[in-house]
């Protein structure tokens, strides 16, 4: 049965398709079912033509190349990566350009980096001489034109017009040029500045910057007018005044480049925001505003496109795009894959031409740390060859050589972490220290440090540094194998100052925690000492990793008891996690008899 209340909606997509029967109350009928035809479309992440927005090296068209295009990627040619967008633009008075920015936004020209107001080439005009150029009641037209032309060639005195600086100087030297003036004959010549001799090179060189101003500021994108709509009904104040005609334009314009969907459309199809509700605003306010609807070629550099998006076309379809890398001063390491590993010239050129002047060397490493001195097997891929850098960490400066020395710059926020816990009474013992990124920063807080490492290189900087941040007389440095150095620390007189101890070496610093133990063995065991807190690193690949690591800290202890707080620092590879376990040496440990351990 069919009621008065009764609606069928239809759908425009293709099946598979369901019915749903939803109830529909009417004042004045009963309830009746509203049977609505729903279609189910699938969208698939893999879709080989996905409709984009914005920039795109996949949208555009690629300019003529004087090699394949497959050629000049592979060998990384910048204008392989040129794209030219045609779009539309208003041609509007730079005077009423800001006000119709904002009230066309949303028709706008939206993408990133780029914007929608565009110079047009050749039409700029001093501000000063603008009211004599444009018509208008105000001194305009003829009028306009021959005040300017009297104040060019010094005849504008007595018009009640304000003669240019240069013009002013020059009748002074002209009037008084007896008394008083008579030592400054050349105050005439030196006036006006002397005319230079121009040479092909210089002209050369203004040709260049000329096509420069053109690119923007940063050089990455340029947009011309490649055509005007003349019998299109070009001129926009047609539609809104019919005694609008097309006139010479007089005084600068500016471009305001349309968003992207309105490409190619004449002035009837635009939306009727900007054909009525704006433009028509601004033209009744006076009879000689026009707006020109104008083709434009958008054309964007190799230097306009992110590294992704480089990266992206650059590398094969199913190779991930390495997106992250560490930063050491002016260096870039890179961890590459193995599938990375026979395009790493082109990545590491990409990664220094998006990231200059920043980054001056791109690095990968080529095999993982197994030396006892932790330093990088490192292969220099672009840049300069040198790996000797300046890193700013905490406002301190740090020198590192990476081809003898460690660094992480992964490591600073557990390195703030770790120093927010310290105190101006600790006093402080790095086992292994490295060049120094904690030490150094601890010296700052605490009221001593004693720092340690293996590797000479690192001692050699670490000294280097304590000079160069001034702070070599609140640091010692010492040369000698980690367990060497806690036993002489706590046999010596120092022991009862020391507070806290670091030991970050993640692979190994676990197994030298035996050397804690007995270290006061020779002391009554009811004497009251300073236990330190003790700061040990280490990696777990155990499905529970702080249960695994605590179990090692335990053995190499010889202590069941102990109490510790573990922390989880990064994610360093799969599976593989950086763990910090902070806990106060037991009492039971320290006074421990190693003759019997033996």
């Amino acid at each position: 049965m069919k009621t008065a209340g009764s609606i069928f909606l239809r759908t425009h997509f293709p099946p598979p398709t369901k019915l749903l029967f939803l109830p529909l109350t009417n004042p004045k009928h009963s309830l009746s079912l509203i049977p609505i035809s729903i279609s189910f479309t699938r969208f698939s992440s893999t879709n080989p033509n996905p409709i984009l927005y914005g920039p795109s090296l996949h949208k555009g068209t690629v300019p003529t190349l004087q090699c394949p295009q497959n050629d000049a990627l592979l060998t990384l040619r910048e204008d392989a990566f040129t794209r030219v967008f045609h779009l539309s633009a208003l041609r509007v008075p730079s005077a009423h350009c800001s006000a119709l920015e904002t009230r066309l936004r949303g028709h706008l020209l939206n993408w990133p980096r780029v914007r929608n107001i565009a110079r047009v080439p050749g039409d700029d005009l001093d501000p000063d001489l603008a009211s004599l150029v444009t018509s208008g009641e105000s001194g305009g037209g003829e009028e306009g034109h021959v005040s300017l032309q009297r104040r060019i060639y010094g005849q504008a005195e007595g018009d009640g017009d304000v003669l240019s600086p240069v013009l002013y100087r020059e009748k002074l030297a002209r009037t008084f040029n007896t008394r008083g003036f008579v030592k400054f004959r050349n105050l005439a010549k030196i006036s006006r500045p002397p005319k230079r001799k121009k040479k092909k090179k210089e002209e050369e060189e203004e040709e260049e910057v000329k096509v420069e101003r053109r690119t923007g500021k940063n050089g990455f994108a340029t947009v011309e007018v490649v055509e005007e709509d003349d019998n299109g009904g070009g001129i926009l104040g047609n539609l809104v005044e019919e005694e609008f005609g097309r006139e010479k334009w007089r005084g600068s314009t500016r471009l305001l480049l349309l968003d992207e969907r309105y490409a190619g459309r004449g002035v009837q199809d635009l939306p009727e925001a900007i054909k009525v509700a704006v433009l028509k605003e601004y033209a009744e306010k006076s009879a000689n505003l026009t707006f020109e609807l104008v083709r434009c070629k958008l054309t964007l550099f190799y230097d306009y496109w992110q590294m992704n998006e480089i990266l992206e076309v650059l590398l094969p379809d199913g190779v991930v795009v390495p997106s992250a890398f560490e930063t050491v001063g002016h260096i870039a390491h890179l961890n590459l894959r193995e599938e990375h590993l026979p395009y790493k010239t082109l990545i590491a050129k990409v990664v220094l031409d998006k990231n200059k002047p920043k980054i001056q060397t791109v690095v990968n490493k080529i095999d993982s740390i197994h030396n006892e001195y932790r330093t990088m097997q490192l292969e220099v891929l672009a840049g300069n060859h040198s790996l000797v850098t300046t890193v700013v960490e905490n406002g301190i400066r740090f020198q590192v050589d990476l081809a003898t020395v460690y660094w992480s710059s992964r490591l600073a926020t557990e390195r703030q972490r770790l120093l927010s816990g310290f105190t101006r009474k600790d006093v402080v013992c790095d086992v292994f220290s490295g060049v120094g990124p904690l030490a150094i920063s601890a010296a700052k807080i605490v009221k001593h440090v004693f720092a340690n490492d293996l590797n000479p290189f690192a001692v050699e900087y670490l000294e280097r540094n304590s000079v160069l941040n001034k702070l070599e007389r609140k640091i010692e440095v010492f040369n000698m194998d980690g367990r060497r150095f806690i036993r002489a620390m706590y046999a010596s007189d120092k022991a009862q100052s020391i507070t806290q101890v670091v030991m970050n070496l993640p692979n190994e610093a676990a197994e030298f925690l035996d050397a804690f133990r007995g270290i006061y063995k020779d002391r009554p065991k009811d004497t009251e000492c300073n236990l330190p807190t003790i700061h040990v690193y280490g990696f777990s690949k155990a499905q529970d990793p702080e249960f695994d690591f605590h179990e090692r800290i335990r053995i190499a202890l010889l202590e069941v008891a102990v109490n510790v707080e573990m922390r989880r620092v990064r994610l360093v590879a799969p599976g593989k996690w950086m763990l910090c376990a902070s806990f106060v040496l037991p009492r039971s440990v320290a006074f421990a008899n190693t003759a019997i351990d033996t």
